[in-house]
């Protein structure tokens, strides 16, 4: 019997140690998923700013519409002629990772008519 007793302290101990290591993954991986979201956020968004260039509309405008609300903040644009350059920085879920994920997507409206 004594022996058990220690085999379950020792179980004990050892889901202890994991638990930091688990909170590690679990956040990390949510953290790539952010990152994946951005980055099909950014490439949706771009393609709405060339869509507006063809249809004469500000990109710019149609950048951040294409944009939910909380990624508005995050985001950076750049039009360069007929080209739209978006750069979507990820929620932040491990601090100082969100800024090296950062999505860049382009889209060209085509050649000028």
């Amino acid at each position: 019997m004594r022996r058990r007793g220690r085999e379950r302290g020792q179980a004990s101990v050892e889901l202890v140690a994991l638990l930091p290591v688990a909170a590690v993954v679990t956040l990390a991986a949510g953290q790539l998923l952010a990152a994946g979201q951005a980055r099909e956020l950014a490439g949706n968004a771009a393609g709405a700013g060339a869509i507006a260039i063809v249809q004469g509309e500000d990109p710019r405008d149609a950048v951040r519409e294409a944009l939910p609300d909380a990624s508005r903040d995050r985001v950076t644009l750049r039009v360069e002629g007929r080209r739209v350059v978006v750069r979507l920085r990820p929620r932040a879920v491990l601090p100082g990772l969100s800024r090296r994920l950062t999505a860049t997507a382009s889209a060209d409206a085509g050649p000028a008519p």
